[in-house]
């Protein structure tokens, strides 16, 4: 198996998490959560692309080259970047989505 076809499954539960996420939001803070990730985003990716390449560099790790695609920034294949990806889908998601704030209690009940 590929790193890009196990990247795929991963990524693709993130995506549904997310997904399924901002679709619980009302738009304004859909807006807000939306921007926020892409920041997020900007911020892991830069990181990845940084101690990745120190990390293959140093002879920390390395891949074997069936595996990959071949594509890279700098030493480290584009495959390293699909984890920082589902980590931004994913962690926001389950937190919105296990947010027992925003769980209306039935009439009745305390929360």
């Amino acid at each position: 198996m590929s790193y890009w076809a196990l990247n795929a499954v991963f990524l693709l539960a993130a995506l549904a998490v997310g997904t399924a996420a901002a679709v619980r939001l009302k738009y304004r803070s859909r807006k807000v959560a939306l921007a926020a990730a892409g920041g997020a985003a900007v911020v892991v990716l830069v990181l990845t692309a940084v101690f990745d390449n120190l990390m293959i560099a140093f002879g920390l790790f390395t891949y074997a080259p069936g595996m990959i695609s071949g594509a890279k920034v700098g030493l480290a294949p584009l495959e390293d970047f699909a984890y920082p990806v589902a980590a931004v889908l994913l962690l926001p998601g389950l937190w919105i989505l296990l947010d027992r704030r925003s769980v209306t209690p039935k009439a009745g009940r305390r929360p």
